[in-house]
């Protein structure tokens, strides 16, 4: 089962995977949930996370900075200083 979770996890766009977290947040804080499924669905959480996570990695990789001369002028880009 935590297979095929990671795998449908991997699947899924940075906005689809942030709207499922956020509605286990939701479900999990709510504290209506019986604690075996609240267990399965913090799994699926933490799941959630990492691929947002990777999916930022990713953006910031490919995102470049726009460098201007003293006008203002566009000279060019340059890779993002990622710390």
């Amino acid at each position: 089962m935590v297979e095929n979770t990671q795998n449908d996890v991997k699947k899924l766009s940075f906005e689809r995977a942030i709207e499922e977290l956020e509605s286990i947040v939701k479900r999990l804080e709510d504290g209506k949930v019986p604690l075996e499924e609240s267990v399965a669905i913090y799994e699926r959480g933490e799941a959630l996370k990492r691929r947002c996570e990777e999916l930022l990695r990713q953006a910031e990789a490919r995102v470049d900075k726009i460098t201007t001369d003293a006008n203002g002028q566009v000279t060019g880009t340059e890779p993002l200083d990622v710390q």
